[in-house]
């Protein structure tokens, strides 16, 4: 190639295990890190050629190709993904959506519908806001800034992982690295060390804990037990089963019948 990979990788904690040592693996890729919905739309866009983007992201193109076992998912709760309700959950009719990540957004809309028969009235949740600034009955919430809040001014929260896991008994997935159909290089040496980084990651998750712990406020430990306990990084049989369950459960969601 006549110019550097362009990779998007999250900005989020729950990304820097698959990123650890990703760069002098690929030494001259450029990777760039951003909001998972924005990197889905910057793949789109053909300004990144490979990028860690959503699930719910991934199914929009029939020519996407993941290119990696290396993934976000969980098997259980995973701690940063929450709906935060002002009421019971059977009584919410408004509902706030974090702008961070489509695929948390329609699992939210997905579980809401298909347990409780809700389709709630959706409002944005900026990046910059603050809960104290949302007057929805009910919020979701992700990523590092999910970890901080003091859900015990809620009526009711859901840990959207554990809720998925509970009602289908299948993992989640959240984000995996997919590339352009358009790419004209070889990916071998790419899937390699994505996967290779994951797993040097996965052995080094104090370091991580210790390297980032303080700069999103939560302690040493906190950190670690969350990328230890909460999250799961390898996309295996079960996880693409969940991801295709997922996958038809959107599709669902989505289809609107047409007016003749």
């Amino acid at each position: 190639m006549d110019r550097p990979v362009k990779i998007g990788a999250v900005s989020y904690l729950n990304t820097k295990p698959l990123v650890f040592g990703l760069q002098e693996r690929l030494p001259n890729a450029e990777i760039i890190f951003d909001l998972p919905s924005r990197l889905a739309d910057g793949l789109a866009q053909r300004q990144l050629d490979i990028a860690l983007i959503p699930t719910v992201e991934y199914f929009q193109d029939p020519d996407y190709q993941i290119v990696s076992d290396a993934c976000i998912a969980c098997r259980g709760e995973v701690y940063s993904v929450s709906l935060l309700s002002r009421c019971n959950s059977v009584d919410i009719k408004t509902l706030a959506l974090d702008e961070g990540s489509r695929t948390s957004a329609s699992l939210v809309q997905v579980l809401l519908k298909k347990r409780l028969g809700i389709v709630p009235e959706l409002h944005p949740f900026p990046i910059g806001s603050d809960l104290d600034e949302l007057s929805t009955d009910a919020m979701l919430i992700i990523g590092d800034r999910a970890m901080h809040v003091e859900k015990s001014q809620f009526a009711e929260t859901w840990d959207l992982g554990q809720q998925w896991v509970d009602w289908t008994g299948l993992p989640f997935v959240f984000a995996m690295w997919t590339a352009r159909a358009d790419l004209d290089f070889d990916l071998t040496e790419i899937e390699q060390a994505l996967s290779a980084a994951r797993d040097d990651g996965v052995a080094n998750l104090g370091e991580i804990a210790a390297r980032h712990a303080a700069e999103l406020g939560i302690s040493q430990q906190q950190c670690e037990v969350y990328l230890k306990d909460h999250l799961y990084f390898y996309l295996g049989e079960r996880e693409r089963q969940g991801q295709e369950l997922f996958r038809q459960y959107v599709d669902e969601l989505t289809t609107v019948p047409q007016n003749g």
